[in-house]
């Protein structure tokens, strides 16, 4: 699956804040810088408002039923000051902005995310948004996958699962 660039970073970024568990500022202008934000200095406080703007990303993954995925996702987009715009700077190609550069990061991460969401929600619908399979495990993902039927976050969760399944069919015997 591929997903435009600009939709699949801000899809991406949003996975990238719900996985995290260190919102330092370092941390999180480290994650900022990853997925190609510019500008990406974070206070304290900044950082503290993106690990609560990540925890309302969390439910958009691994969420089944579609009404309430889009409605998750349109409750995102409700409470950024999203105004989409083509933009060719930096020498990039023509691409959508969800923000006007001259907000701050935490608004320009914020409307990043809604849109990137929104954008594979619209182009890939809501189950390329996932959840990892493996009980115990919280990580979401985006699913890239040619066939759209990835179910775990990493080859190490699935294979935990599998060989627990193997297992379990032995002791069945």
């Amino acid at each position: 699956m591929h997903f435009n660039a600009y939709g699949g970073n801000g899809a991406a970024l949003a996975a990238a804040l719900v996985n995290a568990t260190d919102f330092s500022p370092a941390a999180v202008e480290a994650i900022l810088t990853e997925h190609r934000l510019l500008r990406t200095a974070v206070t304290p406080a900044q950082a503290g408002e993106l690990r609560e703007w990540s925890r309302r990303l969390r439910p958009v993954f691994g969420e089944l039923d579609q009404d309430t995925q889009i409605r998750l996702v349109n409750d995102l987009l409700d409470v950024t000051a999203s105004k989409p715009y083509v933009s060719a700077h930096d020498g990039r190609e023509p691409h959508l902005h969800f923000f006007s550069v001259d907000a701050d990061i935490v608004a320009r991460a914020k409307d990043t995310t809604a849109g990137g969401l929104a954008m594979a929600m619209s182009f890939a619908g809501g189950r390329r948004l996932g959840r990892c399979d493996r009980d115990g495990c919280g990580v979401v993902y985006i699913d890239t996958s040619r066939n759209g039927r990835r179910r775990f976050c990493s080859p190490a969760c699935a294979n935990r699962v599998n060989v627990a399944a193997h297992r379990a069919r032995g002791l069945a015997r």
